[in-house]
């Protein structure tokens, strides 16, 4: 397996908003991100994601785009940015960028010059359809498409002003591009160019797996039932038809020149050699996707992402063995990850975050996540255990992302009579809402978590447990085990020393499924062979070591900054939410 710098690099993912607020305005900036370049540095990361800071009117926080070459006055200027690059490099970090270009926002120009007249010279940038009539002659969607951040909306939306309809994904101040057009493509590259001539080390790519669309536009089968006028179109947008073709001239005329890090964000697609085509050394488009098996683990198959059900240890197993495998046999690259913008808080998600258990859950996933194969990415708070936000929160104040607005908006609409479903429904609310993960980072037990100054109301409201969850308290930790911090920052080091293993090596699941435990073997050339047990349950579990796994000594474990002393034969008693890390006989 060849060896590079951007597989063996860990990715930071900043929310600018909720990260640090410099200027008491309530928002995160990017001088607040630079003031803590030291703390990022410390933890052990390579490079810095930022998510969107271009130009935005911010309908979806930074996703819908009015300016890619202008950073958004929220979070500073252009300037900034150079200098946050600056610092970056004077640490020997970097800096990743987010790519929007499925769509932009309704009030960039090129849109603006779109919807001015059907004779523009920009029409064809989007996608524009004349309207179905009803039996009133009243304007109706082109299809039953229904929009990704609201499914009981449509995926179009009416322009009065030239009698047409323009595609919109996600939602109406969202429009799509039309990738057909070579003019947009050309234009998205000069985007993708301007900021790496700027010093950027390469790119996520939102959805950048929905730039093709089926050119029939097709209605969707109803999935969602029969009473439901829109149903989700991804047959015919998800990996589209000419996907592949824009990502190879992506890459040929524009990335290759750069060597860049790509990941790309490309929901909705399942099979293996679609996504090995996409990744695959050499001839891949991307150096790798994010491939979300693991946080949709607890989706309804073939429904929406707002759905619950429950899942098992055995999921897990069966998602990470199968493309720990994959990636290593047909040549390929995995991400590994827990956490994002859009789902939320890791330990609330796969353990138990009471206060109780609240570290070991946390660490248990940290010690998953450091000792398996890809490019590591740590999503901000996921290094101090932060979990989602109390059920008695507000869905009406204290919920701001437009998909959670949209969700509840539908809930009160169809169940606001029927109090059992209504709750139903919020409870998938409280567990599933992307706005669990964007409160305010927790910096310290002062007011507002040190996220801005005390009097200042922040965009979102900071979470209630901020006094005993937070940096500062974390990283002067002295307890007899080490805060999640310090696990996270102990786990990196150890992915680093053992690169050989824990980011090259060959993986084997080992021991019977099991619906407490998950446990696999890690064998590098330099390093040799390790054991991870992972007790993903609350309950005290004995683990029977297979007979051709024999552990020499524990190296680590999440109950304590020692070296662990258990058993290495016969069996291992695991407390819960309990993992160790073990040092194998070659």
């Amino acid at each position: 397996m060849a060896e590079a710098w951007w597989k063996e690099a860990v990715v930071y993912q900043v929310y600018p908003s909720s990260f640090k607020d410099s200027n008491d305005d309530g928002w995160g900036d990017i001088k607040g991100i630079t003031s803590k370049l030291d703390y990022l540095k410390d933890l052990g990361i390579d490079i810095v994601w930022v998510s969107p800071m271009y130009k935005s009117p911010q309908a979806d926080m930074g996703y819908d785009i009015s300016d890619y070459e202008a950073i958004d006055p929220i979070y500073g200027t252009n300037d900034d940015l150079d200098h946050l690059q600056s610092e970056l490099k004077k640490r020997g970090m970097r800096l990743m960028m987010d790519l929007v270009v499925n769509h932009t926002s309704d009030q960039h120009a090129w849109f603006l010059q779109s919807r001015s007249s059907r004779s523009s010279l920009q029409r064809s940038w989007y996608i524009w359809k004349d309207a179905k009539r009803d039996e009133d002659g009243q304007p109706q969607p082109p299809n039953n498409w229904s929009q990704i951040l609201g499914e009981a909306n449509s995926a179009w939306t009416y322009d009065e002003k030239t009698d047409q309809y323009y595609l919109s994904l996600f939602t109406p101040e969202q429009p799509d591009l039309n990738w057909e057009n070579p003019d947009v493509r050309a234009a998205v590259h000069d985007v993708i160019e301007y900021w790496l001539d700027k010093g950027a080390c390469g790119y996520r790519m939102d959805v950048i797996n929905l730039i093709s669309k089926d050119q029939r536009f097709p209605d969707a089968e109803p999935s969602l039932g029969p009473g439901r006028k829109y149903h989700p179109g991804g047959k015919y947008f998800v990996n589209g038809p000419r996907m592949h073709e824009y990502l190879q001239e992506i890459k040929q005329k524009v990335l290759e020149k750069y060597g860049a890090i790509t990941v790309g964000e490309m929901p909705g697609v399942q099979d293996v050699d679609e996504i090995i085509r996409t990744v695959k050394s050499g001839t891949g488009e991307l150096n790798m996707i994010f491939i979300f098996d693991i946080v949709d683990i607890d989706n309804v198959p073939g429904k929406v992402r707002m759905t619950f059900q429950d899942w098992s240890v055995k999921d897990l197993r069966r998602i990470v063995s199968k493309w720990q495998r994959v990636m290593t046999e047909k040549d390929g690259w995995n991400s590994v990850f827990c956490e994002n913008h859009d789902n939320p808080r890791s330990v609330s998600r796969y353990t138990d975050d009471s206060d109780q258990n609240r570290t070991y859950g946390a660490t248990l996933l940290a010690l998953m996540q450091t000792t398996l194969n890809g490019t590591l990415y740590v999503y901000q708070g996921e290094e101090l255990g932060m979990r989602n936000f109390p059920k008695s929160w507000d869905p009406l104040e204290d919920y701001k992302d437009i998909e959670a607005i949209n969700f509840w908006k539908k809930s009160l609409d169809l169940y606001g009579d029927n109090p059992e479903e209504l709750a139903k429904q919020r409870e998938v609310l409280e567990r599933k809402a992307r706005d669990h993960a964007r409160t305010p980072m927790q910096w310290t037990a002062g007011p507002n978590a040190g996220f801005t100054s005390e009097g200042i109301t922040p965009w979102m409201r900071v979470n209630d447990d901020y006094r005993e969850v937070n940096a500062e308290k974390q990283l002067s930790d002295t307890s007899e085990g080490l805060s999640v911090w310090q696990f996270w920052q102990r786990g990196l080091a150890n992915r680093k020393m053992h690169k050989d293993v824990f980011t090259y090596g060959t993986f084997e699941d080992v021991g019977p499924e099991s619906e407490e435990v998950f446990a696999y073997v890690r064998t590098g050339k330099r390093s040799g062979k390790w054991l991870i047990v992972l007790n993903f349950s609350g309950k005290d579990v004995d683990w029977r070591f297979p007979d051709d796994v024999e552990v020499k000594g524990w190296m680590a474990g999440n109950y304590t900054k020692e070296k662990p002393d258990k058993s290495t034969e016969g069996s291992v008693a695991l407390r819960p939410w309990e993992g160790l890390l073990g040092k194998c006989v070659d």
